[in-house]
């Protein structure tokens, strides 16, 4: 391996990223996760994918694993640099979920 190269940076499997896709993808790929032997899964999203979140968190508990709790609801604001170099402020939320 050359002395330059980085390792691809992979992301928590356990972490499932909110954004323009259908809902149900979504709760596809919690309950899969949950499927695949982990203990706990978070959602996060932020700005408008907010509320989509708490939709996927109430259909996987209230439709597909009953038995899931809900840990912690975490909310925060991030700051992002616009495509022109302006600066917002973005509402974020994570929603943990374990079995038990």
């Amino acid at each position: 391996m050359p002395e330059n190269t980085q390792p691809i940076e992979r992301k928590p499997e356990n972490i499932v990223y909110i954004g323009k896709k259908q809902t149900m993808n979504y709760v596809l790929a919690v309950v899969t996760q949950f499927n695949n032997g982990m203990n706990e899964v978070s959602i996060k999203a932020r700005g408008n994918a907010i509320s989509k979140a708490v939709d996927v968190k109430e259909i996987v508990v209230n439709r597909f694993m009953p038995n899931l709790q809900e840990k912690s609801i975490r909310t925060s604001s991030e700051e992002l640099t616009n495509e022109d170099g302006t600066k917002s402020k973005v509402s974020a939320i994570q929603i943990t979920l374990v079995k038990g």
